[in-house]
C-alpha cells in the first residue's frame, strides 16, 4: 500500500499526519505505525495522527505513539494537525475537534502560531516533592535544580517503569524555575521511550505546578529543547485549574510516499 504523508513538527516534536477522511488507512496495524515512526527505516517521527471526520466538529484526532500503539491526548500534535487542516484549505480561525480524551478548540493566526484549549484540571497528587496529573495524559513533575545536569533518559526511564507505572506507564517531567513566570521543562515521553525535544501536555502539566498567582490568570512561559511554548490558566485552587491554553508554533516539514509491505 503506498501512503501519501505529511510530516509536522510543533517544537522539534514531530509528527507523521495521514489525511484518513475517506477511512483509507483503517487498516494499518501497530508494526505499520512503529515502522514508519523509525528514524533509520521509515519516515521517523515521534508519533503518527490520523486526521479522521466526524460529525459535528471540524475533524477527529487519532494519535499513535512511536511504538505503535494508540495513546493518550498529545498537546503538541493538537497544534500541529490543526495547522494540518488549515493547509488542507479550511480556513477558518477557530476549530473544534474531537480527541480520545474529548472536545478541543484550537485558534490560529498567519504567523504558524496555534492556541490549543486542554482538558481541566480536577486532581493533583503527591508522591514525596513530585507531583502527578493528568492534562490529557498521565504526568509525574519533578523539581530540579539545575535541568543541564540531569540525565532525563536515564531518571525518566526509571520512574517510567518503576513498580507504581510499568504497566500502564507515564511521562515524566523534569521543571527548572527559572524566574517568577518562566521555567525550562525536559520530558522522557512514554511509548517513545526516550526524552522528546517537547512535550505539549507535560509542558502543560509543569506550568500549572509553577502558577506565580496563587488564585485566577496565569500566564507562564516554557523553554524546552525544541523552542518556546506558552501556557495561559485559570487556577481555582491548588488541585483545580481551568480554561487552559498551550500556545506556539506548529510548521510543516516535508511531504511524501512510502510503501507499506506489511500489511
Amino acid at each position: 500500500m503506498i501512503i501519501e504523508f505529511c510530516k509536522y513538527q510543533g517544537c522539534g516534536n514531530d509528527f507523521i499526519i495521514l489525511d484518513n477522511r475517506t477511512n483509507h488507512f483503517d487498516n494499518l496495524i501497530q508494526k505499520d505505525i512503529e515502522w514508519l515512526c523509525n528514524r533509520r527505516f521509515g519516515v521517523g517521527a515521534d508519533g503518527l495522527m490520523l486526521l479522521n471526520k466526524k460529525e459535528g466538529v471540524d475533524f477527529e484526532m487519532k494519535y499513535f505513539n512511536a511504538d505503535g500503539s494508540e495513546s493518550t491526548m498529545c498537546g503538541n500534535g493538537g497544534r500541529c494537525i490543526t495547522k494540518y487542516f488549515y493547509d488542507l484549505g479550511f480556513h477558518k480561525f477557530t476549530y473544534q475537534f474531537w480527541a480520545i480524551d474529548g472536545m478541543h478548540e484550537a485558534e490560529i493566526n498567519g504567523d504558524d502560531n496555534i492556541r490549543l484549549k486542554m482538558k481541566n484540571v480536577t486532581q493533583i497528587n503527591y508522591q514525596d516533592r513530585d507531583i502527578i496529573l493528568d492534562t490529557g495524559s498521565p504526568h509525574y513533575v519533578k523539581q530540579v535544580n539545575t535541568l543541564d545536569d540531569v540525565n532525563v533518559t536515564e531518571l525518566g526511564r526509571s520512574i517510567r517503569n518503576s513498580k507504581e507505572f510499568k504497566e500502564k506507564g507515564i511521562n515524566v517531567n523534569f521543571v527548572e524555575i527559572m524566574d517568577d513566570d518562566s521555567i525550562f521543562v525536559r520530558t522522557y515521553e512514554r511509548g517513545v521511550e526516550a526524552e522528546t525535544l517537547s512535550c505539549g501536555t507535560g509542558v502543560t502539566a509543569a506550568a500549572l505546578i509553577a502558577a506565580h498567582n496563587e488564585r485566577g490568570f496565569n500566564r507562564v512561559e516554557v523553554k524546552t529543547l525544541g523552542g518556546k511554548l506558552s501556557v495561559e490558566f485559570n487556577k481555582c485552587s491548588d488541585t483545580e485549574f481551568n480554561n487552559i491554553w498551550l500556545i506556539g508554533p506548529a510548521k510543516f516539514v516535508f511531504k511524501g510516499e512510502v510503501e507499506i509491505k506489511n500489511t
